[in-house]
């Protein structure tokens, strides 16, 4: 478990990682080695900034020198969307508090600084010098890689099953910031839908327009009725571009929307969008039955399918959602992978009418 000064060590720009800057972060580690240079290899502009940065100094027994690096996003809209409800912020929060005690594959982090008036900034270990192989937003991945996801889900699920909710530990999970998120969704719901609609055209077939408008119109009671199921800590954002492989295991990216929810949303969002929808509509029930096992071998039992697979399809409408509105903002993902997860989705949604199962009244 690498150790955090308390003192902010922020970067607004690319261009704000110098030498300088690296051996401040090195200097947290290690006292007496010394940076080199540094080497920025790669900038990509989402929903954060996301910098490669090779780094030459003298410590290499205690940091690695390729280092990855998030900072708030240079794209206005984007910025605009995750300021409010602090996305980056809240993943920084999850490195410094809660990764170390979390048993799933994750990267190791370097630095994690926030501060309120001038951001975040997270500098983690970069997955090539651990062999490690970033997954692509518009992954397909197979039933056997599906398989150990789920498994991966299910050991996080597990350990703070119908825990969390009611530990002071994890509150901030569900302090006034994730409130507020969910505030802006509702207030934003209505015309983000009709945009990411109008600007899908034929990707989302016609059946699914009027339900989805309706959904939105009506975000606060269905987010209502999602949030009724036994809580836990969720991901939230489980789409095949926040994995990583390592010598074939699955291990967890990207941890900006971490919070407090009901496990089988995770299941829900990864099946939407990692999978192709033959390859899905064959093993759905396979896959949910395998992460009740996967539970159970974790010690959760005596779940009941018939109930888990109605929560599964009433969760749909998320993943849904989530990719409509990232079309609707635009500059938050890269557009052909954003269609084709579109794609996924609404397939999702429709096989298992979705809409209709995340219904409040229900």
């Amino acid at each position: 478990m690498y150790f955090f000064s308390p003192q902010p060590l922020i970067a607004h720009h690319p261009r704000h990682l110098t030498a300088a800057w690296a051996q401040k972060i090195l200097d947290q580690h290690i006292i007496g080695k010394k940076v080199k240079s540094v080497n920025l290899d790669s900038v990509d502009v989402g929903t954060t900034t996301r910098i490669r940065l090779s780094v030459d100094h003298n410590a290499t027994e205690v940091l690695p020198q390729k280092w990855f690096i998030k900072i708030p996003s240079l794209s206005w809209r984007a910025k605009i969307i995750t300021a409010l409800p602090r996305l980056l912020h809240t993943e920084v929060r999850f490195y410094r508090e809660l990764s170390h005690s979390i048993a799933i594959n994750k990267p190791d982090a370097l630095s994690a600084k926030n501060f309120f008036i001038s951001g975040s900034t997270l500098v983690l270990a970069d997955l090539s010098e651990q062999e490690a192989i970033p997954g692509s937003t518009s992954d397909i991945l197979s039933i056997s890689q599906a398989h150990l996801v789920i498994e991966q889900l299910a050991r996080l699920h597990a350990q703070f099953w119908n825990k969390a909710h009611n530990n002071p530990e994890y509150r901030w999970l569900a302090d006034p910031v994730r409130q507020l998120e969910d505030h802006l969704g509702t207030a934003l719901a209505v015309p983000l839908m009709k945009r990411g609609l109008n600007k899908a055209q034929s990707i989302v077939p016609s059946s699914l327009h009027a339900p989805a408008i309706n959904y939105a119109r009506n975000r606060r009671q269905t987010m209502r009725f999602l949030s009724q199921g036994t809580q836990t800590i969720v991901h939230h954002d489980c789409h095949p571009g926040n994995l990583f492989w390592h010598h074939s295991k699955p291990g967890l990216l990207d941890w900006q929307m971490v919070r407090i929810g009901e496990g089988i949303s995770d299941i829900s969002y990864f099946l939407a969008t990692s999978l192709d929808s033959k390859s899905r509509r064959a093993n759905e029930n396979q896959l949910i039955e395998h992460y009740i096992k996967s539970l159970a071998d974790q010690g959760i039992k005596q779940l009941d399918f018939k109930h888990i697979k109605q929560r599964y399809r009433a969760h749909l409408v998320y993943p849904f959602e989530a990719m409509l509105v990232t079309l609707a903002v635009g500059g938050m993902m890269d557009l052909e992978a954003n269609h084709k997860l579109i794609a996924r989705a609404a397939s999702a949604v429709a096989d298992n009418n979705a809409f209709s199962a995340s219904s409040s009244k229900k």
